[in-house]
């Protein structure tokens, strides 16, 4: 028991370097956010899911006993994806900016306010620590699907970033960082959990890790579809040749004799189209067609 605990207080430190690094994977891209003072086709979704799930680990880690390296880590993460979601709310336009308010207000507020009361009211001592760690489960999912998806309102499932990404055949707006980091935090909190015999910890890490490989190889198999749909439009078209004249560059100019010799055919192209009407009107032959120098 005393080497499992050894072990299990190792993954815990892990897992909180690990997911000190997930927690602040997304600054990239808060950073392109702030340079281009716009949050474009970025979402605000993960970081109020992960914002709403530090809470009720937290929650839950007081619920329970040698959970001390859960309340670090997550109260980190409350800190860290409260500035992310401020952040993103004084960037983003109007609609996204009431959507996110939106959803703070179902999850952050109604819904962690509503497992409290649930849990303290309805049920006592390890039923109550069973329930909120079932609940926890079910979001820390939420939290690993987040970054796959594209933002509507309630439908979390629906909403996958692979949809996105297959439809798009971009890649621009999936953050390969955070997958592979999540991916990594997966794998120590699994163990974490795992050696002090708590399902609610383990058990959504191993869907977490699977998620984790799914979102990189979405990503590396599209990066190489987009960059060679890239190549390709950068060549040059061979097929249809277009001579275009650069009006600003002058023609050159003719000789005399070659002006005089321009005018002679034109006399001669005249004469011989005069002499070709006359003969089939004699004749009664259909008029020759117009011949154009």
């Amino acid at each position: 028991m005393a080497i499992s605990g050894h072990w299990a207080f190792a993954f815990g430190v892990l897992g909180n370097i690990v997911s000190f690094i997930v927690f602040l994977s997304p600054l990239p891209t808060f950073y392109k956010i702030y340079k281009k003072k716009s949050t474009e086709g970025y979402q605000s979704i993960p970081y109020v899911i992960a914002l709403f799930s530090s809470m009720l680990w937290i929650y839950y880690a007081f619920l329970k006993t040698n959970t001390t390296l859960l309340i670090t880590i997550n109260s980190f993460g409350v800190f860290i994806e409260t500035i992310y979601v401020g952040f993103y709310l004084f960037y983003a336009p109007k609609k996204a900016r009431i959507q996110t308010v939106k959803m703070l207000f179902l999850t952050v507020v109604g819904g962690f306010g509503a497992i409290i009361l649930i849990a303290q009211f309805l049920f006592k001592g390890v039923a109550r620590g069973q329930v909120v760690g079932w609940v926890c489960l079910v979001f820390s999912l939420c939290v690993f699907v987040a970054p796959l998806c594209i933002v509507t309102a309630l439908l979390l499932v629906d909403h996958f970033m692979q949809r996105k990404v297959i439809k798009t055949k971009s890649v621009e707006y999936m953050p390969l960082l955070l997958s592979v980091f999540l991916t990594l935090s997966a794998v120590m909190w699994f163990f974490y959990g795992l050696l002090l015999k708590d399902i609610n910890i383990a058990a959504p890490n191993i869907l977490g890790f699977i998620f984790g490989i799914l979102q990189i190889v979405l990503y590396v198999i599209y990066n190489k579809k987009e960059k060679h749909i890239l190549k390709e439009q950068n060549l040059p078209e061979l097929q249809n040749h277009v001579i275009i004249l650069d009006d600003n560059k002058k023609l050159p100019e003719l000789t005399e004799e070659q002006k005089i010799d321009i005018m002679k055919l034109s006399k001669l192209v005249s004469s011989l189209h005069e002499n070709a009407s006359a003969a089939a009107k004699e004749e009664n032959l259909p008029k020759l067609q117009s011949v154009q120098a």
